[in-house]
């Protein structure tokens, strides 16, 4: 698992969804699966069922379409039998989390939306960038989240504004 797929995962179960990570769906006769899910998370109280992709690839948009409309078509097909016993929404929010990449002028990859990882530090820091540590530290099972908020509490005294 890459950094960005430990950290939307902790993003998304710290805000209380269910999360499932690196699912191998689609069964292979002769074995083998046709594909791997990243991230996906249901939040059962919004009903808000999100996948997520993070990548940290370098390629062309071209070859991004091509990868991520396999993974987004697996996704539509296998989601919906993975949380066993919740009733889950019709609609699937699709995300293309991409390390490198502008989304300036490409929005959407395969029919996800594309996010970069700016967009997510930024979110991630509007959430729990204020939270103290002595008052609300993130919990212990969230590394990565525990990380940045210690970053943003002392960032004045490293320089950062």
């Amino acid at each position: 698992m890459n950094h960005l797929e430990q950290l939307i995962a902790e993003w998304y179960e710290y805000r209380g969804y269910f999360v499932r990570r690196n699912i191998q769906v689609g069964p292979r006769v002769n074995g083998g699966y046709e594909c791997e899910l990243d991230v996906v998370a249901f939040n059962p109280v919004t009903q808000h069922l999100v996948h997520i992709e993070p990548s940290m690839d370098a390629h062309s948009w071209a070859k991004r379409e091509q990868r991520y409309s396999k993974k987004f078509a697996a996704g539509r097909a296998y989601i919906p039998s993975l949380f066993g016993g919740l009733a889950l929404p019709d609609e699937i929010e699709q995300i293309a989390l991409l390390g490198f990449a502008s989304n300036a002028n490409v929005k959407s990859l395969a029919g996800g939306r594309v996010m970069t990882a700016a967009e997510l530090f930024a979110e991630i820091v509007s959430g729990i960038g204020n939270k103290k540590v002595a008052r609300s530290a993130i919990p212990e099972q969230f590394p990565l989240l525990r990380t940045i908020q210690f970053a943003c509490e002392h960032r004045h005294s490293v320089g950062w504004n």
